[in-house]
């Protein structure tokens, strides 16, 4: 279960930089490990971080997790031989810690795969900062800046951090990333509690909740595609394609690109060859590949898209095109969006995107979250009165401003 409130009675912790138990020596011991989490247990809240690499793998490879409470910050080493990282793992589901993270998908997405639940309560720093006014996706380090009033030290921002031994240099950088962040969430929760709006964070703490949103099924893999023909024979055979790249890389714990190309799969799906000989004259499948085993997987995949029906494919929709005369009213809905988030502090990129303005546009009862709940009262209700002319948009003194129209 997700969770956004600020924790009662919680101590302001001491700078960033200050915290007293700041240790630069990781721990590899597991006597260390449960020590340390039995620590993190006591906390309202923690602050942690992962580094990891997987421009060579499926699944990103863990490196180093960092995690601080306001009196002690160290860094953890799960490529430390014989660690058993199960009493951090059991923290992870602790539901009396709060888990603070900062952009935390990819973050949850390593413990996921490592124990096949995500962590929680949850609180993500960045979609907090957002609610809080400071723009989209507001980085890390612009964070620690303005709230924390430090910065981050960016030598060992490129370091392989599965190479071994780390130097001190490295694990403070890293360690900046969740003592930092205590401070950071103090002051974000604090704001959050003044305003009111810890609820506003829920939908999208639910969304990072939720393990269908790192659960990556192969026969779903199809729709991160662009799909490029709307034929059922190119549709099915895409399908099977990307469903068998998916299985493969996670089979091979491989990036999808290293099994095949996105640009492969388009040109297979368009040509659909049944034959090696059909393989070795496309441009996009590499030479050598249609004489073996993924070549004959391939094919394979190729002859289950043509046999497949047409009914059995699943629904695949576009959006359709705006109707004529809707785009001025989109241009004005973008203006007001921008008056409205101004107005009430948060970003935009929180409240609606350019597509959902659109069927807003087209459609009063348009199936998007700005038309509900805290969305709807700071804009939705809004957008709907300037699209059925209840309010108009003016300018005075260079500014922007709403005008209510009078229909009597």
């Amino acid at each position: 279960m997700s969770s956004s409130k600020p924790r009662q009675g919680r101590q302001r912790p001491p700078a960033a930089q200050d915290i007293p138990g700041l240790n630069v020596e990781p721990i590899t011991d597991s006597a260390a490990l449960s020590e340390f989490c039995a620590h993190l247990a006591e906390q309202p809240f923690v602050t942690i971080d992962t580094e990891f690499i997987r421009d060579r793998t499926y699944y990103p490879r863990l490196c180093l997790i960092q995690a601080a409470s306001a009196e002690r910050a160290l860094a953890i080493d799960p490529l430390a031989e014989g660690l058993d990282l199960a009493p951090f793992l059991e923290l992870m589901q602790n539901q009396s810690v709060l888990k603070v993270f900062h952009a935390a998908r990819q973050d949850l997405e390593i413990f996921y795969h490592l124990t096949g639940l995500v962590p929680g309560p949850l609180f993500d720093t960045q979609i907090a900062a957002m609610v809080c006014g400071f723009g989209e996706s507001v980085g890390y380090e612009r964070l620690v800046q303005v709230i924390a009033r430090g910065s981050v030290d960016k030598v060992s921002r490129f370091t392989d951090w599965s190479r071994r031994p780390l130097d001190d240099r490295q694990i403070r950088y890293a360690l900046n990333d969740v003592t930092y962040l205590q401070t950071i969430y103090n002051h974000l929760a604090e704001r959050l509690e003044r305003s009111g709006r810890a609820h506003w964070l829920n939908e999208e703490m639910a969304v990072l909740s939720d393990p269908a949103t790192y659960d990556l099924q192969p026969d779903a893999a199809w729709r991160r595609l662009k799909i490029r023909s709307r034929k059922p024979r190119y549709l099915a055979v895409l399908i099977e394609l990307a469903t068998w790249r998916e299985e493969e890389a996670q089979r091979r714990n491989m990036p999808r690109a290293h099994v095949l190309r996105d640009e492969g799969i388009y040109e297979l799906a368009a040509e659909c060859p049944t034959q090696p000989d059909g393989l070795r004259r496309l441009r996009a499948v590499p030479n050598g590949l249609a004489d073996g085993e993924t070549g004959r997987a391939i094919l394979a995949a190729i002859k289950r898209g043509l046999a497949r029906p047409a009914e059995d494919l699943p629904a695949y929709t576009e959006d359709a095109p705006l109707p004529k005369g809707l785009g001025p009213l989109t241009d004005l809905l973008k203006t007001l969006l921008r008056l409205s988030c101004e107005e009430h502090d948060v970003a935009q990129k929180l409240v609606a995107t350019v597509s959902e303005l659109e069927k807003i546009a087209a459609d009063d009862n348009a199936d998007v979250p700005a038309l509900r709940g805290w969305r709807r009262e700071i804009f939705g209700s809004t957008a709907l009165d300037l699209k059925h002319g209840r309010i108009g948009l003016g300018a005075r003194d260079r500014a922007v401003q709403v005008v209510r129209l009078d229909k009597s």
